[in-house]
This record gives structure tokens, sequence and C-alpha cells, in this order.
């Protein structure tokens, strides 16, 4: 077996969100860039909780919303590791990340009264000067 590839999780103390849910959201997130490859081992789920220094319950519930969810497959006697991706899976995951980015970026033009089109505009000329 391969040594784990590091996942960087950050605990917000200041976070609404359980903890739970920013443990699994940011694997996600690593899985979704490319940063945990298909295949590759996560840490058990007592090493993950020693890391962060919370409950083996509370990352528990992360691996189990994660594999709910397809990103990770827990192998009986061999441990927890990235799922196989379906291409569309991922490109749909990505996708709904975009949206998500443009969801809170529209109600910031709306406080600021700008408009559809102006708000077009806009994302032109950052497409345009990110090519």
């Amino acid at each position: 077996m391969g040594k784990h590839q590091q996942m960087k999780i950050i605990i917000a103390n200041s976070s609404q969100d359980p903890i739970y849910e920013q443990i699994a959201r940011q694997i996600k997130t690593q899985i979704i860039s490319g940063e945990l490859a298909e295949g590759a081992p996560l840490p058990s789920i007592r090493g993950l909780a020693q890391d962060l220094a919370i409950s083996v319950i509370t990352t528990k519930r992360a691996y189990e919303e994660l594999e709910r969810e397809g990103f990770i497959d827990t192998v009986g006697g061999k441990g927890t590791f990235v799922a196989s991706q379906n291409p569309q899976f991922m490109r749909e995951q990505r996708m709904r990340a975009v949206e998500e980015k443009l969801v809170g970026a529209v109600e910031e033009a709306r406080l600021l009264g700008i408009g559809p089109e102006e708000l077009a505009r806009m994302l032109e000329l950052l497409y345009k000067e990110a090519e």
C-alpha cells in the first residue's frame, strides 16, 4: 500500500456547520479537484479522529456521508479509499460547485443594484482576462 496522500482538513470552530459536514465537504472538494486521486487510501476513522482531536463518532459520520454520496468506498479489513469516479458524475459535481459560487455572486450583485446585463458583461471580461 502506498502512503496516505496528505489530506488537508481545517476545522473552523467559528463555523455554524457541524464538524462532520466540514470534514466531508473538505474531503469532497479534494476529490473533485483531483488532489485526492481515485483509489487513494484515506486515514482510518480512528486515525483521522486522532489527527483532528475530535470524536470517532464525528469522523465516522463524515465518512458515512461521503460513502453514501459515492465519493469513498470502505473495504472490510483493508480501509477506506477514494471511490473510482464516473467522469459525468465528477463534471456534475464541478458544475454544481460553479453554480454555488455564481449564486453568491448574483446575490452580491443584486445587493449592489447590478443587473443581469452588467453582471454578464463583468463575467465576460473576467473570462477573457483568464484566457
